[in-house]
């Protein structure tokens, strides 16, 4: 069976390899793709001097961000995990409250909620989408929410549960509908952690505009990248201004005086960035469309090999296949997929360790996270870069 699985991995490795016309070099995970007007706007931004907090790129990214999400306010920052930060503060998080989130995440969501010195509340995913169930957060929250005064609290630890935060996990939506609707009926207000999910779409309406406030990331890995960037989106106007005005230093606006009126943060994206980023959004479209016929043809070839399986987009849903999945049957193969694959040069990676087996997170409460830990045993990434050239 061992030989047999190996083999099967092989003719994955010289697909891969194929697919990206790379017969010897490594193929690594998720390169950027600088093909479009990337150097020019760098330039122009450099030339111009504003290369730092202000500038116009500055201004156009959060209009394109607008465009692209059909938000109506969108706030550019230095990253993702401060854009889920600052999101968590809108929508009131506090010391001492509890944040519902999933395990299988990256560690910026747990880390930007103890960030407000609040405790995550772990609660499990659904197997198609690799994001927080609605069916598990609705168990969850009948076994222990309550509702008093308008708020909702754990009734085992007294503490207010402040806000929910699912993940579309690597760009494929949550059932995020459902999941607002649960939150709703126990009026927790939902944050999206869009990081992984620009370009993609759930029935019909691109992620991040669901729940109150919505977060993207721009690292150097994401489908567009501006280096180092992240966004904040929400239909709400008074969020979206504050947004603004914590994330730019608390200042009050004045010719020459600097006055600040509350503790503010320096989570403004620079100009040189914002630069890049509107010439990497330019292409957004073009690189979503390549991206899934890679899917495409990955689900095509894996439909023919034993023992590893596409992970596809969920139903009602437009996936931009940030990073492309595959499900092998246990910890064992997965570990000897992850050896074999990147012995080859093929660089693949496992998913997340569960946050709640973290040392700083172990003690937080949570639910029967079973799916989480079968998809932590089970789950790789895949090269899934864009292959314009």
């Amino acid at each position: 069976m061992t030989e047999i699985k190996n083999r099967e991995t092989d003719r994955l490795i010289a697909f891969v390899r194929s697919l990206y016309a790379c017969p010897t070099d490594r193929i690594f995970l998720h390169e950027p793709l600088f093909i479009g007007n990337d150097k020019k706007y760098v330039l122009d931004a450099i030339e111009s001097t504003f290369v730092s907090s202000v500038g116009k790129y500055v201004d156009r990214f959060e209009e394109m961000m607008q465009e692209i999400t059909g938000a109506e306010k969108a706030v550019a920052v230095v990253n993702g995990t401060a854009a889920l930060h600052i999101a968590l503060k809108l929508v009131g998080v506090a010391q001492n409250d509890e944040v519902l989130c999933q395990p299988l995440s990256f560690v910026a969501t747990t880390n930007a909620i103890s960030y407000e010195n609040a405790v995550p509340h772990f609660v499990d995913v659904d197997e198609d989408t690799m994001g927080l169930s609605p069916d598990a957060l609705r168990t969850r929250l009948e076994q222990v929410g309550e509702v008093r005064d308008g708020q909702c609290f754990n009734k085992q630890t007294g503490r207010r549960i402040a806000a929910c935060v699912p993940m579309h996990t690597f760009g494929h939506p949550v059932r995020i509908e459902e999941v607002v609707a649960v939150c709703d009926a126990y009026h927790i207000p939902v944050v999206e952690d869009a990081a992984e999910s620009l370009g993609s779409y759930y029935r019909g309406r691109h992620t991040g505009i669901f729940g109150k406030v919505g977060t993207f990331s721009f690292n150097g890995n994401k489908t567009v990248t501006s280096g180092g960037g992240g966004a904040i989106v929400t239909n709400d106007p008074e969020l979206g201004a504050r947004a603004k005005y914590i994330t730019t230093t608390a200042k009050i606006p004045h010719k020459w005086e600097y006055r600040h009126s509350e503790i503010g943060y320096n989570y403004r994206m620079p100009n040189l960035n914002a630069a890049l980023a509107c010439a990497q959004l330019e292409q957004l479209e073009r690189f979503v469309a390549d991206k899934r016929e890679t899917a495409a043809a990955y689900h095509g070839m894996l439909a023919e090999l034993e023992g590893i399986m596409a992970m596809k987009e969920p139903g009602e849903s437009s996936s931009n296949y940030w990073l492309n999945a595959v499900r092998l049957a246990d910890r064992e193969a997965r570990d000897n997929f992850l050896q074999q694959t990147n012995d080859a040069g093929v660089i693949t990676r496992p998913i997340w360790t569960l946050m709640n087996k973290l040392t700083m997170f172990a003690d937080c409460p949570h639910g029967d996270l079973s799916v989480s830990e079968m998809l932590e045993d089970t789950i790789v990434n895949i090269p899934s870069s864009v292959r314009l050239k």
